[in-house]
């Protein structure tokens, strides 16, 4: 332990209470003295980065477990963030698409249009109204 809060600049006591806490794991050797796996430092230089954000050690703990794969698989997340990402893309491509025909509706058409659209869906409403300034 003492070689770990050496190399984390930290001191024994912080070390033990991360470990009692849950936010750091060590094994036991035959005599009893904790042995902490290489990751274990990462780990602390982690722990401290986020607690000079003042993050609470609750937020803490739950950054370890993404951190390490706990509770979200990364590559789920990864095919997720992909998925979404190309929704965007096509939602982008389909509201070009949108405003180049609208552009060339004349301008009653274009009022007949917003109108049914508004009685549609307020959320759309918001969307017309950056459309048409």
């Amino acid at each position: 332990m003492g070689e770990l809060a050496s190399l984390a600049n930290v001191s024994k006591r912080t070390i033990d209470y991360y470990t009692s806490i849950g936010l750091l794991r060590a094994n036991r050797s035959k005599s009893n003295y904790r042995i902490y796996e290489t990751e274990a430092l990462d780990d602390l230089k982690f722990i401290e980065d986020c607690k000079k954000l003042s993050l609470p050690l609750d937020t803490i703990r739950k950054k370890l477990e993404i951190k390490k794969g706990r509770t979200l698989d990364e590559k789920l997340l990864t095919q997720r963030l992909d998925f979404v990402y190309h929704q965007m893309k096509q939602l982008n491509s389909d509201l070009s698409d949108l405003i180049s025909v609208l552009e060339k509706l004349s301008q009653e058409e274009k009022e007949t249009f917003y109108k049914r659209l508004l009685s549609e869906s307020t959320c759309l409403q918001q969307s017309i109204n950056l459309l048409t300034k």
